[in-house]
């Protein structure tokens, strides 16, 4: 059986305020080419297919339009919710679609269920699990501790006593939304996940009292087990590997190699796994220096056309400096400033003094802020600004 393993999908989620739902859209499209060219059997979408509870009206089109494509394909679907589903939402009519199979599990009743799929070696025994927030688990699963380890041995004790009434040979896949981690040695990652085994920027913690990882010998004895909730994709061990997000949602993931795991499993369990890039619809680029350095070094004529994260190093916050930015890097969406030498050693608190007014304290800052004066037409913009803000607006002139 060829098993395609996604995850994190956010439909509906934006980067730095620009829409990405034209780039989840393509990305739908070359899933559909992998299905076909691959001969793809099943899909597994391991949780996280809205970016949050209340999905944006286009953003449910689309998962709509998937899930029929796929269902019109030769690949079934089984889905899972994700820490940023509603269970309740994205479960709606899972009944019905399962005639047409889509399989769609986000409730924790159903764990120890798992959707069957037939090959030409016999059963595989796929088990979705949908997140479980180990709060809400607890009290119904009698759980012995609050963790995410606790609810999701739970789960897998109810896989496991399933798996044991099947047909001897039964194959297994476990989908699961969690932080799953393991004594991480030397060799225990292939040479292509992303490591060091981290949260990226753009992922909700999870943690119930400052606890969120489960290890890995958690999901011990099955053959596949399909991670979600981490955007880069990892190798924990040669039968449980995340796939991360199919596109990078921040900064923070600009290293990351985008995709999805090809999977196959033959008459004994798996058999390889092969990790398919997903197309790139704009890179990120992080550069960090002096704001003349990037606005003239031929060198970054690669990131011109990228999303790009601007750190800026000069002494001296320069003026108009995303617009000067976006000339040569139209795309730029975030600017911050890091002065080299760290934070500007004369900075202090400034106290009101006697005789001294609103706007001369308020220019006495602008200096230990910038390190220079503020120009002339800034001085008269904080003039309007403490004139508006008193009550005798000739209060502020007459100091002065």
């Amino acid at each position: 059986m060829r098993i395609l393993h996604t995850s994190d999908w956010h439909l509906g989620r934006s980067f730095h305020r620009e829409g990405m739902l034209d780039h989840q859209a393509a990305y739908v499209d070359h899933l559909l080419e992998v299905i076909a060219t691959e001969q793809v059997d099943l899909v597994v979408l391991s949780g996280d297919v809205y970016d949050r509870a209340l999905p944006p009206v286009d953003a449910v089109r689309l998962a709509n339009e998937t899930f029929t494509r796929i269902a019109k394909s030769r690949a079934d679907l089984v889905v899972t919710s994700g820490n940023h589903d509603s269970a309740m939402r994205l479960g709606f009519g899972a009944e019905l679609m399962d005639s047409a199979g889509v399989f769609v599990r986000t409730r924790a009743s159903s764990v120890g269920r798992p959707v069957l799929v037939d090959d030409a070696h016999g059963p595989v025994a796929v088990y979705g699990l949908p997140y479980l927030d180990p709060d809400h688990v607890r009290e119904p699963w009698q759980l012995a501790g609050r963790s995410h380890e606790a609810a999701l041995s739970e789960a897998m004790r109810r896989v496991r006593a399933d798996l044991a009434s099947r047909w001897p040979g039964t194959r297994s896949v476990v989908m699961a939304h969690a932080f799953v981690a393991g004594n991480l040695g030397a060799d225990s990652q292939s040479s292509i996940s992303e490591s060091p085994i981290s949260q990226s920027d753009s992922e909700r913690d999870i943690s119930v009292g400052g606890v969120s990882m489960v290890p890995t010998d958690v999901f011990d004895g099955i053959d596949y087990t399909a991670l979600g909730h981490l955007h880069g994709r990892h190798t924990l061990t040669d039968s449980i590997r995340y796939s991360g997000s199919p596109l990078a949602y921040s900064f923070s993931e600009s290293t990351h190699l985008k995709g999805s795991w090809l999977v196959d499993l033959d008459a004994s369990g798996l058999s390889t796994a092969e990790f398919i890039e997903a197309p790139v619809p704009r890179r990120l680029a992080r550069l960090r220096g002096e704001i003349d350095t990037l606005l003239t070094d031929p060198a970054l004529a690669v990131d011109e056309d990228a999303w790009v994260q601007v750190t800026l190093t000069d002494p001296l916050r320069p003026a108009g400096a995303m617009d000067r930015l976006r000339e040569r890097f139209p795309h730029a969406l975030v600017l911050s400033f890091e002065p080299d030498g760290g934070p500007h050693p004369g900075l202090r608190t400034i106290r009101p003094e006697p005789g001294k007014s609103d706007h001369a304290i308020a220019l006495d800052f602008v200096s230990e802020l910038r390190g220079r004066p503020a120009s002339g037409e800034e001085a008269a913009l904080l003039l309007d600004a403490c004139d508006s803000c008193s009550p005798d607006h000739d209060l502020d002139q007459e100091v002065s």
